[in-house]
């Protein structure tokens, strides 16, 4: 039998040898960080903190709905479509991504089968307490990237009740996608608002499997035009009065070149927002100014 003796091993070169360790777990790390997964859920404890460090503190919140859209799509459409957007915007520009989000605005549809709608006081709520967790976890700018039309209005609210009080982070809201951008394969159909073209041709890249195309015409999507008042006039029936169906366009024009354009813009149209929110180093700045002058409005200067 050989007995091993243990060999003594001398660092001649310190500085070269420090070098290229930090070389080595450099690398392991980028490695590493380039293979995290971006959505929150799938990350390991330690994985989620190399993720918001990654991210810049930078998380998204994609925001969706679950109601009806025509005959032929899914409930979850808009939350299906704006993950789809989001999780390719993030492989753009890396940031950590929130699990299925759908406790939005939807009273409207309240009469058609499988509409989820919660109470307002409940919306507000557990919208503010899921980005006062985020920001607890290290998210300190938080997007919520919107991906259904009836959250227009509570999205801007939301974000100006944040200086309310005092936060250490700062919400982003961004909207639905521009869709006027050249190139944009021409409509078919006179109108488009609701499970018509758009969101049809979209689906079809993000879920093809949930499209039921040749059921799109099985109910109508036209304005049944029984709102009589001129549109400076605000009603909460004014789309039931228009869409009783929940509907509204002709989702038989859906076409693949329409839904893979319009994806694609809308991703990296996110992915340059999540560019410019890393580099924002105005807007937690000026919040701490405004909360410190709130406190003392006599003596802002006038």
């Amino acid at each position: 039998l050989f007995r091993c003796q243990p060999r003594r091993f001398t660092v001649k070169n310190v500085p070269a040898f420090l070098s290229l360790t930090v070389l080595l777990l450099s690398a392991k790390a980028s490695f590493s960080q380039t293979n995290l997964s971006p959505k929150w859920e799938e990350l390991t404890g330690p994985d989620f903190i190399v993720a918001i460090h990654q991210s810049q503190g930078v998380c998204v919140l994609p925001f969706g709905i679950i109601e009806k859209h025509g005959p032929h799509l899914p409930l979850g459409t808009d939350l299906l479509d704006v993950r789809f957007a989001v999780m390719n915007a993030v492989r753009q520009e890396y940031a950590v991504v929130f699990p299925e989000y759908y406790f939005g605005q939807i009273f409207e549809a309240r009469h058609q089968p499988g509409t989820v709608a919660y109470s307002l006081s409940t919306q507000l709520t557990l919208l503010q307490e899921t980005v006062s967790e985020m920001a607890r976890n290290g998210c300190k700018k938080i997007v919520i990237v919107n991906g259904h039309g009836g959250n227009e209005s509570l999205l801007p609210l939301f974000a100006q009740s944040q200086m309310a009080s005092p936060r250490d982070y700062v919400v982003y809201v961004f909207g639905l996608p521009n869709e006027n951008v050249p190139g944009r394969p021409a409509l078919k159909t006179p109108y488009d608002m609701h499970a018509g073209e758009v969101e049809s041709s979209n689906m079809l890249i993000a879920r093809p499997d949930l499209v039921h195309i040749d059921r799109a015409t099985q109910q109508s999507g036209a304005d049944q035009k029984r709102d009589p008042l001129p549109n400076s006039v605000y009603t909460g029936i004014w789309w039931y009065a228009r869409f009783p169906n929940h509907y509204a366009g002709q989702g038989a024009a859906a076409n693949q070149e329409l839904g893979e354009f319009d994806q694609k813009e809308w991703s990296r149209q996110i992915a340059e927002a999540l560019k410019a929110i890393k580099a924002d180093t105005a807007s937690l700045k000026l919040q701490n100014q405004f909360y410190e002058e709130s406190q003392h409005p006599l003596d802002t200067n006038q």
